[in-house]
């Protein structure tokens, strides 16, 4: 199977639901002229010209509002932020009118489209462009809420929510756009919402989302040198959210770790842990612990994101804590 990078797989899933449906057009600053800020629009202004790919100025409420009125109206917009630190700008628009034309519509009229872009943090670029909103889209009732950790989920479903007929938000990393990963040729579909059992185990199951697997995984790695063996599940979409998965997996191995981007209160992991504890109370050992962004603005120092970020060896220590070990 072929590889390529994230940005591209994400660009290959427009592009080919932009030839399968003229309907489709993206919208969103330098995504034209400029291939986009991370390169991910790179040449599809040639393809499909200025009337599908359509450079905006900096006013994010202003272009969401104008996909939302063209959502309404039968086109399927992909309205990309720069990142979605910059979508608060436009929130109104994606919660009070998105998220709630098809119900206070009586289901007269739905709002087909994805609002897409990086989130979280992306390096030395302090409190304001690192931030987490994840959970704040998915307490939104009408939205679905997808972030992929690979190129191939990628792809997947970006095109599964292109086709939705309800608004996603689909939420990505700035500092994923270059990882590789393998991506078939021919077109396939991942379904939104269901989890992705990506390493079995039987000692504790490690849920996360988004680039945080790559955190999720390394830490397996590192339990399995000392004989413990990690159940990794991908959310792949934090609304809806595939309780099932995780509670058959709670039911196998007892005990579960969440690790999250986001800050501690009110966020994923709080969710999972009150679902996992409610449905699967009997079967758990320990309980749940959640590694998660500590709880202040990300501070520009890099020896402070580090400090600040959740990494592998917060993650083992909590596994550990959660198996007893070193007790």
């Amino acid at each position: 199977m072929r590889t390529i990078q994230f940005r591209e797989a994400l660009r290959e899933a427009m592009s080919e639901e932009m030839r399968r449906d003229p309907r489709v057009f993206l919208m969103g600053e330098e995504v034209a002229e400029y291939n986009g800020a991370y390169k991910v629009s790179q040449g599809m202004l040639d393809e499909f010209g200025p009337e599908r790919v359509i450079d905006t100025p900096i006013a994010e409420l202003g272009f969401a509002g104008i996909g939302v009125g063209a959502a309404a109206n039968g086109l399927l917009p992909i309205i990309e932020f720069m990142t979605f630190n910059f979508s608060l700008v436009a929130i109104d628009q994606v919660i009070n009118s998105a998220a709630k034309i098809y119900s206070m519509s009586g289901g007269q009229y739905s709002c087909p489209i994805v609002f897409r872009g990086p989130t979280g943090n992306a390096g030395m670029l302090s409190s304001q462009h690192s931030q987490n909103f994840e959970n704040w889209y998915a307490n939104t009732p009408g939205l679905k809420v997808v972030v992929p950790s690979t190129p191939y989920d990628a792809k997947g479903l970006l095109k599964s929510a292109i086709r939705d007929a309800d608004p996603v938000i689909f939420m990505e990393s700035e500092l994923m756009y270059g990882d590789k990963g393998e991506v078939p040729e021919e077109e396939y579909l991942i379904p939104i919402g269901k989890a992705n059992v990506v390493r079995e185990g039987e000692s504790v199951t490690i849920v996360s989302f988004g680039k945080m697997m790559k955190v999720a995984l390394a830490a397996a790695d590192e339990l399995a040198k000392e004989g413990i063996k990690a159940e990794v599940i991908d959310l792949r979409s934090v609304r809806p959210i595939d309780y099932d998965t995780l509670v058959e997996s709670v039911k196998k191995t007892n005990r579960m770790v969440v690790v999250e981007e986001a800050w501690p209160l009110a966020s994923i992991s709080s969710e999972l842990a009150y679902i996992v504890q409610r449905r699967a109370f009997d079967y758990l050992d320990a309980p749940v612990l959640r590694i998660t962004n500590m709880d202040v603005p990300l501070p520009y120092a890099p020896t402070l994101i580090d400090a600040a970020l959740p990494n592998v060896e917060r993650t083992v220590k909590a596994v550990k804590e959660v198996l007893y070990v070193n007790r």
